[in-house]
């Protein structure tokens, strides 16, 4: 069987989805926190010192992966919303409401960061910056997203409003990417560039990359872990959940 003779429409059913999550989320459990591991270990053993930054720049090793992390999360989020939309299906609403939540904990991870590193390098914790300004609205959105699908009783319903906030939200990711290249910024411009040589030293490069990818596996794990969560709750009367082995123990 090749990839293409699959039919991955199937697994747009919670019910087959179910199980497939359940198979997948340990395994990048497992290799988020390899990777975490290792890239600290780069970031805060082997990386070089910064020549003006001294020992506090380390903080980016955090910092940086968490605003790509936040920002890749809600744009997810926006993608899932777009199928909801378009194809009426049930497993978009739950993975966006799945994914939610960790988009919420790197974005305040991203301020939260940002400020450790803004005090000894602007003498502030806090700067009403283009940047800064507009990764905080994205934490809002997350917050507000999360609120307004609890307070609706009806799945369906609450589906359809998170799909609202998250399309309409989304024009703020490419606000945040851009600002300092929009506005004159105190934030610094991008270190890692698609066009241009990275501005760094490679071992430092190779710690952040290395986050990212532990960041990234963290978020599939949690949201596999979570969207099962949320299929189990949402499909409880069906029939296949009374028949799951776990539901008969």
């Amino acid at each position: 069987m090749t990839p293409s003779s699959i039919n991955w429409f199937k697994f747009a059913a919670p019910a087959r989805f179910y199980p497939l999550a359940g198979r997948l989320w340990p395994w990048f459990a497992a290799i988020g926190t390899l990777l975490g591991l290792v890239g600290l270990w780069i970031s805060f053993f082997v990386a070089p010192t910064d020549f003006q930054q001294g020992e506090g720049y380390r903080i980016i090793f955090i910092h940086v992966p968490a605003s790509w992390m936040s920002m890749f999360i809600y744009c997810v989020m926006a993608f899932y919303a777009l199928l909801g939309v378009t194809f009426n299906t049930r497993l978009a609403g739950m993975m966006s409401s799945a994914l939610a939540p960790t988009g919420a904990l790197f974005a305040f991870l991203s301020l939260w960061t940002g400020a450790l590193w803004g005090k000894p390098m602007w003498g502030t914790w806090w700067v009403w910056d283009a940047r800064l300004t507009s990764e905080l609205i994205l934490f809002f959105l997350y917050v507000g997203y999360i609120a307004l699908t609890a307070a609706i009783d009806d799945p369906r319903r609450a589906d359809k409003a998170g799909f609202i906030v998250s399309l309409v939200g989304v024009v703020n990711v490419p606000v945040i990417y851009f600002s300092v290249k929009w506005w004159n910024t105190l934030h610094q411009g991008a270190s890692v560039s698609l066009t241009k040589a990275p501005s760094m030293a490679t071992t430092m490069l190779l710690g952040m990359l290395i986050m990212a990818l532990a960041f990234w596996a963290y978020t599939i794990a949690m949201a596999l872990y979570r969207v099962r969560a949320i299929i189990l709750e949402r499909e409880r009367n069906a029939t296949w959940v009374a028949e799951l082995p776990e539901m008969k123990s």
